[in-house]
This record gives C-alpha cells, structure tokens and sequence, in this order.
C-alpha cells in the first residue's frame, strides 16, 4: 500500500458536485492491481475509526464480542421483573407499537418471545392518520378496561407524559421501550428503557445508537434470564433469541440506525438468521421484494423496509406486525403481496408530494433549514420527501402536511452530519413553537398549528444556522480507493463487501476510478443516467448515476464531457445479470482530468 502522499484524491479539489476528495483514512491508490484484500479491509475498518488492536473483533462482530449487560441500562432489570410476573401468573399484555419498521419490528420480536413463554400476547398499532405518532392515553385506558394489566410501549412512549399519565391514573402498567431523545423529566411508568435518557451511565450511554429493535432484544435477554432465576425453564426449553435477529437486523437498517459497535453485531448477524427464512413472514417478504438470493444489508433499507413501511404509510397499520408474526405461509404470501402494492402506491403519492415540494425550493434558496408544507399532502410519505430534498440539498428538510378541518400540520425532517435535528425540534416544542415534537439527530416528527410553520421556519434558520454552515463548509467526498479502469473488478468488490455491513454511522467504502473517457452515455428509466467508461489501460466498464439525468452531474456526463478525460467516483458494485458478475460504478461525483 502506497504511503499517504497527496491530501487530495488524485488531485481533486473542486469536484462538479462542488467537493474535494480526500482520503477517509490513508492513501489506498491501487492502480490496475488488486493488492492485498486483508490490507483493504484493515484500512476500511482503521478509516472508520477502529483501533488497530480492536480489528479482530470488529472484522467478524458477533453478539459475543459486543452484547453488554442488559443490566447497564436503567429500568431494564425493573421492566425484566415485571413482565416476568405477568407471564408467570398469565396475564393479559399489549404490545404498543409504532406504525414504521421498527415498531413493526420491535413489537413482532416481543410478541413471538412471549408466543415461547407460552403468552399470546396482543397487539396494538395505531392509525398514522387518525392517531398520529406516540402512544394514545385513550387507548392505552380502553387496553386496560379490556383486560391489559400491561402494555409495552415499543419505539414510541419516551416524551409522552399526558398519555402514560392517564394510563397510570387508570391502573394500567405500562412499560415505555424506546430510543428516542428523552427530557430530563420522565414520564410516570413502570419502566422506561431507552439508551438515550439523560440520566444514563456512560456505558448505557454509549448504546445510544440502538434501534428500538435493538433494545426490545436487550429486554429479550434480561427477560428470559430473569425467568431462569424463578426455574420457569425447568420443564421447557427456553427460547432461541438468536433466532430473533432477523427482525433486529431488518428494524435497525430500516430506521437508518448507525451501523457501528452492538448493531453491526446484530445486523451482520441477523442476515445469516434471515438467509435462513425461519420466520414465514420474513420469508414472504424476501419473496415478494423479488430477490432471487439471500437478503444482502442494502435490501433492507430498499427493498424490504419500504414494503413494510407501506402499511403505515399509505395502508393498514397492522399489516407488517401480523406479517411478522404469522406462522401461516398462505396468509403471509397474501400479506406481503398487499404490502407490495401499497408499496408502489406509496411511491406513486410520493412522487407527487416531491415533485410539490421542490418547486418551492427556489424561495428558499438562503435557508440553513428547508421548511415546506402544503395543503393535502400525504403524511405517509412527508419523511421520505424530506430525505430526498435533503439529498438534493445538503441541507437539513422538514417537509408539513397541512391538513385544513384540523388547522394543523404533521411534519417530518431528516438532517445532515453535524446538525442535530431532534434536539432543536425538543426545543422548538419547548418553546412553544409545536404541539408536539421528537426524534433523534439525524431524523424527528412534529405536529404544528399551520399559521405556526413560518415563525417555526424562522426559528429553525436562526437556531441551526451555525450549525449548518459549518457542516456545509466542511462538504467533501471522502474516498477509500483509488483506481484505474482496470482495476475496478469483482475481487476489488468482494474485498470491499467483506468490511461491511455498511450504513449510517459505518459508510460504504467510495471508489475513485479513472482517468477515464465516456464511451456511451444515455438516459435509461426516468432519469438515471448509464455510461460506459474506458481508461487510459485499455479497460472499460459500466456504470449509472440515479436520478441524475437532471442534474448538473447528469447534463454535464450527456452533453458536455465529448473527449475529455474524467475522474469518476461512487460505490462500487456487482452487476450478475450475464454469464459471468462484472464490476461496476454507483456513479456519485466526477471530476475533470485535464
């Protein structure tokens, strides 16, 4: 491996996305050649931050070498004791989930783990549209006046103090599960477990990072350890909790979970679960997203999240709990086939929803926050758009759907690295700004009275413009290899995939190629643009820009890139639709060569 020489990818300082490249860790310029795959993943795994004794350990991370003590965590013991009384005298229990993936499976998890205890626990899932986010006080006093002694609030739960009031003045023990952003006066429970509360231990603390999956699956542990020490599983087998992790793996890459630490354990671990379709639901699921292998980290978050997102979207809430759960192959072929329509539904509204909010981007061209709302959006599908115009932006999106009989709006942001979203919605909220707010750093949900939004707008650009302007400034694209056109081939990508999963918090490895020239380059689908590149070796290759074809990236590679010579950066992937898998390039960014 060449020492570290130039700060600056083959010399690019200013890419035509604006960025300069720079190395993510040391200088990995391959040339033509392969090198050495051990050293490829060294680096990958030094770039991100891993300490060069700690490389074992994090080169195959299983639940062994990262799973804390479920103990560390405040109320875990209390919530561990107090549903293994109502399993041991049977009582009613209620799981209460969120509507997205991972409260699907949050609650999926605890339910087929009661199913073992020899608890059929119910379920309930709220309405996106009728109820909103967060748990209902109503209904968790009509859960209880139905026969729940207990409910189990899971990735919901955390800010909700008039509603867990109400169930506490009702007789009705409730335990909150989340990993939402708390404020330092909890809400009255039974327990709250939730890595994010400010008055964790620096152990706890540093899980904060946990999908609500994540942490149902602590609870699991401490759950059934804690029935081991009253001999209930004297005369039964306990529970297979690893064969849980399918679910935590598919919450944790759905909800954008960072991919570092105890979630790279349970997703790297929870595909091998999901390879082996024990769940039925699960198997459905694969099955209807059209996959022909194994479920791969990226089809997580874009082939089987979506689809169970559908259903609280734009379809029935319940839908992806009784996926989930069910044992029944008929009843979950015709499940996920449902979740498949809603699917493409979903797509179809939120096409309109973008198409909407981008034209009023263009008025807001100065704001640190990009705040836009209108009349009879869809809320199912706001986050989404806000993640999109966020990728357009590089900006922090809220994007509100006002609904006019109500004189409110629901909104939903995504964020930037460096800018805490989550907790200025806190704060907004506190300040009067939102009926309701909450999230976590890179995402948050809130509800604003409409004649609200654009004084909430003005505070957002005055809070977070500090923020933002040094995350802007600071924009650059950070490479891990650098080679010729040659030098892109299946080894390099198979070398690559063996330091993954890769997500938020554990990014993809980014390949720069080239020099190269554009051999063909067109538009194919809607808008993504195809190219075939040969280098300066003789070599060429594939590769494919998404959604580009109307960017500057886009117009400049089809109009304006005849003859010149070009650095080209982006992931690189397999592509197994011939004989024989050839490489090619997720296209990113490019540069000029001369």
């Amino acid at each position: 491996m060449a020492s570290q020489a130039l700060s600056n990818v083959f010399g690019v300082t200013q890419s035509l996305s604006g960025r300069a490249w720079r190395w993510r860790g040391g200088n990995m310029q391959l040339g033509s050649g392969l090198g050495s795959g051990e050293d490829i993943v060294a680096q990958l795994m030094l770039a991100r931050g891993v300490d060069r004794d700690d490389l074992d350990r994090h080169r195959n991370p299983t639940l062994r070498g990262f799973l804390p003590d479920p103990s560390v965590f405040n109320d875990m013991d209390a919530a561990a004791d107090r549903i293994a009384q109502a399993v041991l005298t049977r009582e009613r229990i209620t799981i209460y989930g969120d509507y997205d993936v991972d409260g699907a499976t949050s609650s999926a998890l605890l339910i087929r783990l009661l199913r073992d205890l020899g608890i059929d626990a119910d379920y309930y899932i709220p309405d996106r549209l009728l109820e909103g986010y967060g748990p209902s006080g109503e209904a968790l006093v009509k859960l209880g006046q139905q026969g729940s002694s207990l409910v189990v609030t899971v990735d919901c739960g955390a800010m909700a103090h008039e509603a867990l009031a109400m169930a506490h003045d009702a007789g009705v023990d409730v335990i909150v599960v989340d990993h939402h952003k708390c404020s330092a006066d909890l809400p009255r429970t039974i327990a709250l477990v939730n890595p994010n509360r400010l008055d964790e231990n620096d152990l706890a603390a540093s899980h904060g990072h946990l999908a609500a999956v994540g942490v149902a699956f602590l609870l699991a542990i401490a759950l059934v350890r804690t029935l081991r020490g009253h001999g209930f599983f004297e005369n039964r087998r306990e529970p297979d909790l690893l064969s849980l992790l399918d679910l935590v793996a598919l919450g944790t890459v759905a909800d954008v979970a960072a991919l570092h630490g105890l979630n790279r354990a349970f997703v790297a671990q929870g595909l091998k679960v999901m390879a082996r379709r024990d769940n039925t639901g699960m198997a459905a699921l694969i099955d209807a997203s059209r996959l022909k292998r194994a479920p791969a980290c990226s089809d997580l978050g874009f082939a089987l999240g979506p689809r169970i997102n559908a259903g609280g979207r734009v379809g029935e809430s319940t839908l992806g709990v009784r996926l989930l759960t069910t044992e029944d192959p008929d009843e979950a072929r015709e499940i996920a086939a449902q979740l498949s329509a809603l699917n493409d539904e979903r797509r179809a509204i939120e096409a309109e929803v973008q198409q909407a909010a981008e034209e009023m981007l263009g008025a807001q061209h100065n704001r640190a926050v990009h705040v836009l709302a209108g009349h009879g959006w869809h809320p199912g599908v706001i986050g989404i758009v806000a993640g999109r115009i966020k990728e357009k932006t590089g900006k922090p999106s809220l994007v509100i759907a006002l609904d006019a009989d109500s004189g409110q709006g629901k909104g939903s942001g995504r964020s930037i690295s460096g800018v805490d979203l989550g907790a200025a919605i806190i704060r907004a909220r506190a300040e009067g700004l939102l009926v309701a707010g909450g999230g976590h750093a890179m995402a948050a949900g809130l509800t604003v009275d409409a004649d609200q939004v654009d004084a909430l707008a003005e505070w957002l650009d005055a809070t977070l413009g500090t923020q933002v302007a040094r995350a802007s400034a600071s924009r650059e694209m950070l490479m891990d290899v650098a080679v010729a056109a040659g030098g892109l081939t299946p080894d390099l990508v198979f070398s690559l995939e063996e330091g993954g999963p890769y997500g938020v918090g554990w990014p993809g490895p980014r390949v720069a190629v080239g020099p190269v020239r554009l051999v063909k380059c067109d538009i194919v689908g809607t808008d993504h643009v195809r190219l075939i590149a040969a280098g300066d070796d003789g070599r060429s290759f594939k590769g494919i820009a998404f959604r580009a074809a109307e960017s500057e990236l886009g117009q400049t590679l089809l109009h304006g890139s005849q003859g010149r010579r070009l650095w080209l950066a982006g992931r690189a992937k397999i592509d197994d639709w011939g004989n024989r898998p050839q490489a090619e390039l997720h296209l990113e960014d490019a540069a000029w060569a001369d």
